[in-house]
């Protein structure tokens, strides 16, 4: 078996032509964790919507880079395949150009980093109130698998 993953774009943003690598990279990161069997959205939008949901949910009225919505739910499809809905991700494409540029690093890496942060929030890790911060080694557990699991992502890329 293998994840689902569905990736959309905010309309009436263009499709970035790197979308399509979306999907099989967030498969490979899923069983690198040796996680199997979920299915996982992902939305790319704009700082305008990414506010409205951070502060619909989070109460902060302003843009982040990415939100993650935990699902945990299971079915079992037509052929008896058991699912795990795992959740949704929302990722700003806007701050993601920004946070590479704070970071001092290109926005393929910094896309990945969130994928792979928002895929540790979906399976129940989280890093209070500890971050990412440019050429800091991060002391929190989350924090240092999301970084070790994209060092292992190295190599491969998904913005050309």
């Amino acid at each position: 078996m293998s994840s689902r993953i569905f990736v959309s774009v905010q309309e009436p943003l263009e499709s970035p032509p790197w979308l399509a690598k979306v999907e099989p990279f967030l498969c490979r990161v899923l069983s690198a964790l040796g996680y199997d069997g979920q299915e996982i959205s992902v939305l790319f939008c704009d700082d305008a919507f990414i506010r409205a949901l951070n502060k619909q949910f989070r109460g902060i009225d302003e843009p982040t880079d990415i939100l993650s919505f935990e699902d945990g739910g299971e079915y079992a499809d037509e052929d008896g395949t058991t699912w795990t809905r795992a959740g949704d991700l929302a990722i700003s494409l806007e701050t993601l150009a920004r946070n590479a540029a704070y970071f001092g690093v290109g926005e393929d890496e910094e896309l990945k980093r969130l994928l792979i942060h928002g895929t540790l929030h979906l399976n129940g890790y989280d890093h209070g109130e500890a971050h990412v911060e440019p050429g800091k080694e991060p002391d929190d557990d989350m924090l240092r698998l999301q970084e070790s699991v994209l060092r292992g992502f190295a190599d491969e890329r998904i913005i050309p």
